[in-house]
């Protein structure tokens, strides 16, 4: 281990800093978090350059107690603007900013680019680690010092305001180690969270072996292991290490330290993927399917393990934390939600088919992938062995992803369904459309496909609460009705999707604009407060409807019998009612958004078609369902076995 230390000058050779000026500037994050902060910068640093100190929170109660929270953090160009993954400066930076304005203290905004080296030396050490030197060894290569940053000026700052003593946000020894030499008491070092992904696993366990930085990642630096992408961990909370599959692709291992995760920790795997799912929005729809990285993001952060059982190495998450992950994506990409949502659904589907497809199918390493189409159903006659079908399938969602596909067929009036790997099938690039172009729903064809008996079940006892999986797996999810999650994602992407919209609509009503020479913001039109209000009491009725669906499904996983009428009425009446009002909450965004709305490159235009297309699945056909919720609601029973 190689350990950093300056040698600090003592507090007596410092010259005093001045405040130079203060000014107010309100803060939002690209994620929504917003604060506000009083920005101070000084005269009289000993560096000469312009560091900044932002007050946060209640910091003079704070600096008068003794014990501000202070995180220092330098410059970082490329992760703090650019969203870089090869470090954890951005998310450090934004955790920064919330934990000291719920404490009150300073944030010091060093300008200390690539450990000091500068933004160009940085970005010549980032070519050097791409052949294989750690953060620390390609500084040394290109002539530098490992850590050149010299803390003398935050010192100064602190000084001038009169902070002798703080409580440092840090995982670097090395910081607390010069402001003590500086003569600033440091009374507690506070972690900061651990914010893995797929790009900084290297340089976070350089980090911690190299200059003794105080991360918990449970990895071996020498395991070949990769975290799952996206993750973000409170302090002291370990992060199970990950297999490399074949494929090059990150499969975590099911479980983090004997655990799998809780819903806080699932809905907050799928928040961190959304910046980069918002980035890749347009390439997903050029390329009418999920783009492979962003396959291979989701499969790292244990989406397509939520609802799987812990037997074949899933979380066994329930009907709540499926519905919430699908939600989050959706604020990200309504074409990834609906393709995460539905391989997810039907990895929990392979895992109430009898024993000898699961040993098939589930073999370790990534979740098995599988489309699932019944339009139309196919035709299957009877043969030796088997069952030989025939037929030309829609809508087979991911199927570009997939290694199997679920196929409905027809056998003498039954309904059966037959799961064939993709191998064995025709793929048919149909799918144009207008919305959700990225789940790459084309269609695929067999004619007299042999498939064995073992790989066809009868849909009713596959879809009901006695499944031949729930005779496997203690699971509680395992006994709910099929069509309870088969009916969660459309509404859960639209929801997530008029989140998005009216996420963007606030940040165009309160930014500024230059009219005349005079600066004016659109939020100040009274016309403009009132037609947000309006959009965000539609969102508001969908979170509503959301929320009472939710606790509707929460029925079948207690009972083995499936929900009541009742239940089953109120569950899809809710998530309709939900849907159609994302759907109104979207189109009125767009009605006070402006001609620009409906350029290609901006989002909404984007988010207008998706919601259109999820609206118009048979899962949200309005007419049926109200008719059929009300037969339920009445006690008059169902005309649809479907529902």
């Amino acid at each position: 281990m190689t350990a950093v230390a300056h040698d600090a000058p003592p507090n007596a050779t410092l010259p005093a800093a001045g405040v130079r000026s203060r000014v107010t500037v309100p803060l939002r994050f690209p994620d929504g978090y917003a604060t506000t902060a009083e920005v101070l910068t000084f005269h009289g640093l000993t560096d000469g350059k312009e560091h900044l100190l932002l007050a946060l929170g209640p910091w003079e109660q704070a600096l008068l107690s003794g014990g501000p929270l202070v995180r220092m953090h330098s410059e970082c160009m490329t992760g703090d603007v650019f969203g870089s993954e090869r470090c954890d400066c951005g998310p450090q930076l934004r955790e920064a900013a919330e934990r000291i304005t719920g404490e009150g203290g300073f944030l010091l905004y060093l300008r200390q680019e690539g450990r000091g080296i500068g933004l160009y030396s940085k970005l010549d050490a980032y070519a050097l680690q791409d052949q294989g030197l750690d953060t620390y060894d390609a500084n040394l290569a290109l002539g530098h010092g490992e850590d050149e940053r010299d803390y003398s000026a935050a010192a100064q700052m602190l000084q001038a305001l009169g902070a002798t003593s703080v409580r440092l946000l840090t995982n670097n020894p090395d910081k607390a180690a010069q402001l003590a030499a500086l003569g600033i008491g440091v009374g507690e070092k506070v972690p900061t969270g651990v914010h893995l992904s797929a790009a900084n696993s290297r340089y976070l366990a350089a980090k911690r072996d190299r200059t003794a930085h105080t991360l918990d990642l449970d990895i071996a630096p020498d395991a070949g292991t990769v975290p799952a992408p996206g993750s973000t961990l409170a302090p002291g909370t370990k992060a199970g290490p990950a297999a490399v599959a074949p494929s090059g692709k990150v499969a975590p291992a099911p479980a983090v330290n004997g655990r799998g995760p809780t819903h806080e920790e699932m809905v907050a795997r799928a928040a961190a993927l959304v910046p980069g799912l918002r980035s890749a929005a347009e390439e997903t729809e050029r390329l009418r399917r999920l783009p492979d990285d962003t396959v291979s993001d989701l499969e790292a952060a244990g989406i397509f393990r939520i609802l799987a059982p812990a037997a074949v190495g899933g979380y066994g998450l329930g009907v709540q934390t499926y519905g919430e992950a699908v939600r989050t994506l959706a604020r990200g990409c309504a074409s990834t939600a609906w393709t995460a949502g539905h391989l997810a659904e039907h990895v929990w589907m392979l895992a109430r088919w009898p024993r000898e497809v699961q040993d098939e199918v589930f073999t370790g390493g990534p979740m098995p992938l599988a489309a699932a189409t019944s339009a139309p159903v196919g035709a299957a006659r009877k043969v030796p062995g088997g069952y030989a079908i025939s037929g030309q399938w829609s809508f087979a969602s991911d199927i570009m992803h997939s290694q199997w596909a679920l196929l409905a067929v027809q056998h003498d009036g039954t309904r059966l369904q037959a799961l064939v790997s993709l191998a064995d099938l025709d793929l048919i690039d149909a799918w144009h459309t207008d919305g959700l172009r990225g789940t790459g729903s084309n269609d695929l064809r067999a004619r007299d496909l042999l498939v064995p008996d073992y790989r066809v079940m009868d849909w009713a006892e596959l879809s009901g609460t006695d499944s031949p999986g729930s005779r496997i797996h203690p699971d509680p999810l395992i006994h709910a009705r099929m069509a309870t999650l088969l009916n969660l994602v459309a509404p859960a992407a639209a929801l997530g999707s008029a989140e998005y919209a009216l996420e963007l609509f606030r940040d165009q009503l309160l930014a500024p604009r230059l009219k005349n020479g005079a600066e004016l913001r659109q939020a100040d039109s009274p016309l403009a407060q009132a037609r947000y209000a309006r959009a965000a009491g539609k969102v508001a009725a969908a979170q509503l409807h959301w929320q009472a669906a939710l606790a509707a499904a929460a029925s079948p996983e207690r009972s083995a019998s499936g929900p009541a009428d009742g239940e089953r009425a109120a569950f899809r009446l809710a998530l309709a009612l939900s849907a159609e009002a994302s759907q109104e909450a979207v189109r009125t965004v767009l009605a006070g958004s402006g001609g620009s709305a409906h350029r290609l490159a901006h989002p909404l235009q984007r988010i207008q078609r998706d919601v259109g297309v999820l609206l118009n699945h048979p899962t949200l056909g309005i007419d049926p369902i109200m008719e059929q919720a009300g037969r339920g609601l009445l006690g008059l029973g169902f005309t649809s076995a479907s529902f």
